[in-house]
């Protein structure tokens, strides 16, 4: 009993701060999912966000989205919103063309659900539970008839809309709606269209509309608090990709390399997706050596990590250009900032903060990678996640129902055991001494089979 109070005593602590909060918050429980597109992890250490900051301190941080590649726009938002890679869920590109159907697809001509209907997103799942619905403020595929189903409540994309107009909608569509909006989406252009135009490393105009931003945060978390939305709803704010310098002197051009007769560009640059109207490996041999700043691929040689060979949107020739580099045919570029290079690097990583009664107030985690958003999403909406690519294991340090062992308290429940073991030992090794020196002179005890002592 002494040895099982004494470790309850050492162990307490550690485990007190393991587990999860009280998880009864509200039913049913409600999500808003908010993308500022391009906003790349680092921005958070470089620029002021005192908006973001304040909505981080009461909130969780995750410091590096590890998204997929590619990463450009249109596949990760479908990864985040699905846990798939893009070769499983079908959005490979923002440019796309379908062999067997002779179909493109491109950011002006996205409508078409036989793009999408490779996966089931999120606010379709929610949308088809009884007495829920979704909405969503301009998120790529929120407007396309995903599996006969969109949310309730959507917006036709258009970049023109602002901000205000698009928040507007969502928080009267999460006020007043019937059956309850339980999932919405928003979506912002910023700051990815600056990071094309300046470059990241344009301090003075990256300061300015990163400014903007966090403006832009504040007036969210002012207009959910005074709708009275604040404290029940959780808020997730994250991004699509990051953003690296480009210029143009970091040209890569194909017409040099192969006459433009003899292949189609179904997507260009970081990542180009070449259709070869010659053979296939003679067109692979005239690109393969174009320049030592692109790697050339055939489809079947394209690296595991990438996940990004079994889907037969894919080409059969794909180009991917060191950071910072710019594939061409022959001209120069505009772009001072691209995304859509390796998603191992850095400076395409996105971050992402969230805030709201399924989450810890004060924690900063590491790292995950963008598909394990989707089964957090679910588990806080109580929806079954379709099969996903997602660990949703990594995520539970973040929410408050989940019994998570950190790193320090894993080191102090093991420090603690060994204190707890080296004081057990001493104590025991102190009740023998003690005991084999209560009777030093004590009475030789005879068997009764024993002879009588001899008397001398």
């Amino acid at each position: 009993i002494f040895i099982m109070k004494l470790l309850v005593i050492l162990l307490f602590p550690g485990l007190i701060t393991s587990c999860g909060g009280d998880s009864s918050y509200g039913l049913p429980p409600k999500l808003l999912l908010v993308s500022f597109d391009g906003f790349r992890a680092d921005y958070l250490k470089n620029y002021d966000f005192p908006h973001l900051q304040n909505f981080i301190k009461e909130g969780v941080l995750v410091e590096h989205i590890k998204n997929v590649f590619i990463t450009k726009t249109f596949p990760n938002h479908y990864s985040i919103v699905t846990g798939l890679y893009e070769e499983s869920h079908g959005i490979v590109a923002n440019s796309m063309y379908d062999e067997a159907t002779k179909k493109h697809f491109s950011e002006s001509n996205d409508k078409d659900p036989f793009w999408w209907n490779g996966a089931v997103p999120i606010w379709v799942t929610n949308e088809l539970q009884e007495n829920r619905s979704s909405a969503a403020a301009m998120w790529p595929g929120t407007d396309v008839s995903i599996h006969n189903t969109t949310p309730s409540y959507f917006m036709n994309y258009s970049h023109s809309v602002s901000f205000e107009e698009r928040l507007s909608n969502i928080t009267a569509w999460l006020s007043k709606s019937n059956p309850p909006v339980t999932f919405a989406t928003l979506y912002w252009e910023e700051p990815d269209a600056s990071g094309h135009k300046y470059g990241p490393e344009d301090k003075e105009n990256m300061s300015r509309v990163l400014k903007e931003i966090d403006d832009l945060i504040g007036d969210l978390v002012q207009k959910l608090k005074m709708l009275g939305l604040w404290e029940n709803l959780n808020v997730i704010i994250t991004s699509d990709h990051g953003m690296t310098q480009c210029s143009e002197k970091r040209l890569i051009k194909l017409d040099p390399c192969i006459d433009h007769s003899n292949y189609s560009v179904i997507d260009l640059s970081p990542v180009a997706a070449i259709l070869p109207k010659i053979n296939v490996t003679e067109a692979y041999d005239r690109l393969k050596n174009c320049s030592p700043h692109m790697h050339v691929y055939l489809k079947e040689d394209i690296p595991n990590r990438f996940y990004y060979q079994h889907n037969n949107r894919i080409q059969p020739i794909i180009l991917v250009a060191e950071e910072g580099w710019t594939i061409v045919l022959n001209a120069s570029s505009s772009k001072l900032g691209d995304h859509g290079y390796d998603n191992s690097l850095p400076s395409m990583h996105p971050f992402l903060a969230a805030h709201g009664p399924a989450f810890h107030k004060g924690y900063k985690h590491s790292t995950i990678s963008i598909v394990d958003i989707y089964p957090m999403m679910c588990h806080i909406l109580g929806l079954k996640p379709h099969p996903n690519n997602g660990t949703f294991g990594h995520t539970k340090c973040l929410l408050v129902d989940q019994w998570c062992l950190k790193l320090p308290e894993a080191i102090g429940i093991v420090v603690g055991s060994l204190l707890a073991l080296t004081i057990l030992t001493g104590l025991i090794i102190i009740m023998q001494n003690r005991l084999s020196t209560t009777r030093p002179f004590s009475r030789l005890q005879l068997q009764d089979d024993d002879d009588d002592p001899l008397i001398g």
